[in-house]
């Protein structure tokens, strides 16, 4: 598994941007699987086809509602999604026992983790901020910086470039050449790390940048999403 730890970096390089989701907050994992690690844990198992519904539903919901504030960190946002999901799952005939405390419950493990995952991260970004300008390039939900201080590594990064913000998304490349522009380098003298194979790795390298891929669990259907 390449980790944020084992990070490549060539000679050529003078910055680098970071994916958030699924980069610095999960190992690499794509949160799909780690929010359904949650929802075992808390005792609410279901099918992985009903889950991958209710998590479909809820990504769709956040991203045409403007449910998450600006100031949600983690935490919150995580509760907001997760009852999104289990009103869906209990909509299509899983009604689970205490379900608002369930809840409550996994989203309150999905932060517990992030956080984990974020502070162990922390101590590399650090490490290359003293080298480095760093950027992050992320689809998010209009909340990044919040999720950020809360988590303490908004010092690490000279710009926050957010698609709820910016009004692009990965794989769209101009989200891309806004990082490039905000850290003031030319693709070629600049790394991008991130998780996702086809809304990091390639697009970044198509505008000619250096890439590093974090590899842990992909989404359920395909291993190169």
């Amino acid at each position: 598994m390449a980790t944020i730890d084992s990070i490549r970096i060539d000679d050529e390089v003078r910055a680098i941007m970071f994916d958030y989701g699924g980069t610095l907050d999960s190992r690499g994992d794509h949160w799909a699987q780690v929010i359904r690690d949650a929802y075992s844990a808390a005792g609410c198992e279901i099918p992985l086809d009903s889950f991958i519904e209710a998590y479909i539903h809820g990504e769709r919901t956040l991203a045409s509602n403007q449910i998450i504030a600006p100031t949600d960190t983690f935490r919150e946002l995580m509760r907001k999604k997760i009852a999104i999901e289990m009103q869906w799952l209990a909509d299509n005939g899983f009604a689970f026992e205490n379900a608002v405390a369930k809840a409550i419950e996994i989203a309150d493990r999905c932060y517990s983790f992030a956080k984990e995952c974020v502070e162990e991260s922390a101590v590399t970004l650090r490490r290359l901020q003293e080298r480095y300008p760093l950027a992050l390039v992320s689809n998010f939900y209009g909340n990044l910086h919040a999720v950020i201080e809360d988590f303490g590594i908004a010092d690490c990064f000279t710009a926050v470039i957010e698609s709820a913000v910016v009004g692009v998304r990965k794989p769209d490349t101009e989200i891309f050449r806004l990082g490039l522009d905000a850290l003031g380098f030319p693709a070629n003298q600049v790394l991008v790390v991130g998780d996702s194979l086809d809304k990091d790795i390639l697009p970044a390298q198509s505008i000619g940048c250096h890439t590093f891929r974090i590899l842990g669990r992909q989404w359920f259907k395909s291993p190169e999403n």
